[in-house]
């Protein structure tokens, strides 16, 4: 796939004319911290760099995926989307169209026969404006012009806010379409090794636990992973099974012979690439759970979307350099099935799908507002 590359000093002109925001360190790095937790971002993408929460021991570990150098961000020619705000819509646009009021709209394959994230334009693309900062948040606001992403037309402003307190990372987003309507889906694509690439057993993603008590149900989808329209239930201790229990692993179906192409591509997609639904969660209830023995470390989601996507980072090739925060002397790169990727979001494609209900959900138009809002809570063991 190929990407726009924005090169450093346009990002550094970009964060250099903010009134009384926080000079970013030598780094490039903006940092808001709390007492459980260190967070650093940069402008372009709205993007989280690096996550500090406390192991088992009280030590400080990084959790998320990155680079060091912040000028590398924009040059990645695989772009994985680490930890940043892809938009106007996010996931997949089955066949790259859809249709607003019977006029039918076409957007950048850049996904197969799909559309992902909106093209290769899409936010996680852009340089985002610093319009807010204290010690313990930071608002990154977003101006994206009609069809700057091919088929995605209408002025739309965005922002999102992450702000941090105690062991609990926030996020809120808002965006708003004033003159037409448009799709508006958003989500935070945050990829998680709560190891940090130190456990010397395994640098897989398999041995870390994962529990959605609400979460039976999932979007079934093709080889593509695009959904089919079909929901599936999946029974205790199937391959997509996290509701049965809280001790399931994420490799817990490993043995089982379909787990090996289970996200598609021809077969050779091992784990997860897909939606779960969240189904009758009480107000403010934990619907993930993500953990790791190793570290000690636990992550729980709080959030108002009515799923969630998980990734198990199949296409991860091992190019990639870890962060000098992760890792040990033997193990320097972030391989296949090392990470996972969970993303907040309403249904994959549910603009395409009106027998879920969701299109009136994922078009915005004048006098609405998008809103998103998720937390993560970290916590030892």
């Amino acid at each position: 796939m190929r990407c726009s590359v924005i090169a450093l000093p346009v990002l550094a002109a970009a964060t250099s004319v903010v009134a009384r925001a926080p000079t970013p360190g030598e780094d490039g790095k903006y940092t808001i911290s709390s007492s459980g937790i260190k967070a650093q971002f940069i402008p372009y993408g709205a993007t989280l760099t690096n996550l500090f929460v406390k192991d088992k021991g009280g030590e400080d570990v990084d959790v998320v995926l990155g680079y060091d150098d912040v000028a590398y961000y924009p040059k990645d020619p695989g772009h994985p989307v680490y930890n940043s705000i892809p938009g106007r819509y996010v996931n997949r646009i089955g066949k790259g169209t859809y249709t607003i009021d019977n006029t039918t709209y076409t957007t950048q394959l850049n996904d197969g026969t799909n559309t992902l994230h909106s093209g290769t334009n899409n936010w996680s693309y852009r340089v985002w404006n610093v319009t807010a900062a204290t010690d313990d948040s930071i608002t990154f606001a977003i101006t994206d012009a009609s069809n700057s992403s091919q088929g995605m037309l209408g002025l739309v402003e965005g922002e999102v806010t992450y702000s941090v307190k105690g062991s609990t990372w926030s996020i809120k987003m808002e965006a708003t379409s004033p003159d037409v309507k448009t799709p508006l889906m958003l989500t935070q694509h945050t990829y998680f090794n709560l190891d940090a690439y130190k456990n010397p057993d395994t640098v897989k993603i398999w041995n870390h636990t994962l529990h959605m008590p609400y979460s039976k149900r999932y979007l079934a989808a093709d080889d593509g992973a695009l959904p089919t329209g079909e929901i599936g239930t999946a029974a205790p201790n199937s391959i997509n099974d996290f509701a049965s229990k809280a001790n399931l692993f994420l490799g817990h179906a490993q043995n089982d012979p379909r787990f090996a192409g289970n996200c598609g591509g021809g077969g050779a997609c091992e784990g997860y690439n897909g939606y779960f639904l969240i189904d009758d969660a009480p107000k403010d209830a934990v619907v993930v759970s993500l953990a790791s023995a190793y570290s000690g470390i636990t992550a729980d989601l709080r959030t108002d979307q009515p799923g969630v996507v998980i990734y198990s980072c199949n296409w991860m090739d091992g190019s990639a350099d870890l962060k000098s925060t992760q890792g040990t002397a033997d193990n320097r790169k972030v391989v296949r099935s090392s990470c996972v990727a969970i993303e907040a979001q309403d249904y994959v494609d549910g603009i395409n799908h009106p027998e879920w209900g969701r299109v009136d959900k994922q078009i915005s138009g004048p006098g609405q507002t998008y809103s998103w809002e998720s937390s993560w809570t970290f916590g030892s063991f």
